[in-house]
């Protein structure tokens, strides 16, 4: 039985919600899981893990710092075992950006990155104005309103695609 490590680094818990799945079905494909947030990770021995696979969030427009150093400070590691990397974003949920080829948020990840993942995915999120404090509301439905999304401050938008998730979580684990 393979030992996975699965690190989300999630604002609203989107992302979490997608390593919940992912890990779902790496169970299923008989592995041991252990699901982790970015800080719990910090005093992880990456050593003792065959697979490690990561997924960040974006908002307003980046990774957060704390993504960066990690994966800097353990692409060696990271390099040495299978791994996979995943980011969550809303711009995802158009057709010509949800690839890690066409996802910008993707492309900047990989540039700023010692680590360069050997499976890469893309997941469109979720945008859920009543959870939002009044800053993020405001900003937010702006960015909305510029790429011309959902403006409804009363409404919740998920544009995840579920089935893709499942996918990427079967090619992860090998089946």
């Amino acid at each position: 039985m393979s030992r996975t490590l699965i690190i989300y680094s999630t604002v609203d818990g989107q992302t979490k919600r997608i390593c919940d799945q992912i890990a779902t079905v790496c169970e299923s494909e008989n592995q041991r899981v252990t699901m982790v947030s970015l800080e719990e990770a910090q005093g992880i021995n990456l050593s003792y893990y065959d697979n490690v696979l990561i997924g960040a969030s974006i908002r307003y427009g980046k990774h957060r710092p704390e993504l960066y150093r990690y994966v800097n400070r353990h692409s060696a590691v990271l390099n040495g075992k299978k791994n996979g990397f995943f980011t969550v974003n809303v711009v995802a949920r158009k057709p010509l950006k949800n690839t890690p080829e066409t996802n910008p948020y993707m492309k900047k990840f990989l540039q700023l990155s010692l680590w360069q993942p050997q499976q890469l995915g893309v997941f469109a999120g979720k945008i859920d104005y009543p959870k939002y404090r009044f800053f993020d509301k405001v900003m937010i439905r702006f960015i909305m309103w510029l790429t011309k999304g959902p403006t409804d401050t009363q409404g919740c938008y998920e544009f995840t695609d579920w089935d893709g998730v499942d996918a990427f979580a079967r090619a992860f684990s090998g089946k």
